[in-house]
């Protein structure tokens, strides 16, 4: 049985942890589920938006599972499995050594805590439900963050709310959340998943390569000295300047008509 679901909405594509059971952490096995999944949808040329949830009401991901992870870790030998842990994929298959320059939009819909904190950081865009909590408990049990939570937490939010939650391992709720710039709306919890997917149904209806070359722009850019980020940006739009995007694009701006894009 599967505990990765993977639906297509036209364009869209919704995934789903599906382990309610358990709280939606992910074991080894579902992790590798979920790492083909993202996988499929990046090489999927009909795939344009992936929206990702988690099952039931309680939680969209309570990270690793980690009576599974513990035993992994002890039985594999150190030096390779060093290697492998850090040059292989990230924690839910996006938060590391896999760069998807499709939008990804998180509807969580409860419980976001380490690996499953992490995994709706490496989203573009976090939508929320108002029972969400978001914690990264590492520090509580002796280690920290490792998928992305010490490195894009601040990005997003800002270097002091970062240290608050990554020091002291406490949990934040959804207006917290909302209030520092975590998630960028909180929705009804009936209504969030149909939200989420309406919402990425408006992105699928964009233009594929301008979301795809201004992802790319900018997580190139983070870090870069301004001069050189310029330059990055400006020939990114260049290029851009030469696909049947733009042409369409522009042909139904001057036809008052919506664009019929085609990714190329």
């Amino acid at each position: 049985m599967t505990d990765i679901r993977y639906e297509r909405h036209g364009r869209v594509r919704l995934i789903t942890i599906d382990r309610p059971a358990k709280m939606n952490s992910l074991d080894f096995e579902a992790n590798d589920q979920l790492t083909a999944v993202w996988r499929e949808f990046d090489a999927d040329s009909e795939a344009q938006v992936a929206v990702i949830t988690g099952a039931g009401a309680q939680s969209f991901c309570a990270g690793a599972d980690l009576k599974t992870y513990t035993m992994n870790f002890a039985r594999r030998p150190a030096p390779e499995f060093r290697s492998k842990f850090t040059n292989g994929p990230g924690f839910a298959g996006i938060t590391r050594n896999l760069d998807i320059d499709k939008p990804i939009v998180a509807a969580i819909n409860g419980f976001a805590i380490s690996g499953g904190f992490e995994l709706a950081l490496a989203c573009d865009i976090r939508f929320c439900s108002p029972n969400a909590e978001f914690a990264l408990q590492d520090a509580k049990w002796g280690f920290h963050a490792c998928d992305g939570g010490l490195i894009r937490l601040p990005q997003i939010v800002g270097m002091g709310h970062a240290m608050e939650i990554i020091l002291s391992g406490d949990r934040i709720d959804a207006e917290h959340a909302f209030r520092i710039g975590l998630v960028n709306r909180i929705v009804p919890h009936a209504e969030l998943l149909q939200f989420t997917l309406e919402y990425a149904q408006k992105l699928a209806s964009r233009s594929p390569l301008s979301q795809r070359f201004a992802k790319e722009v900018v997580r190139r850019s983070m870090g870069m000295h301004m001069t050189e980020a310029l330059r990055l940006e400006s020939a990114s739009f260049h290029d851009l300047g030469q696909s049947e995007d733009l042409a369409e694009g522009t042909s139904a701006f001057r036809e008052r008509r919506d664009a019929d894009f085609k990714g190329r």
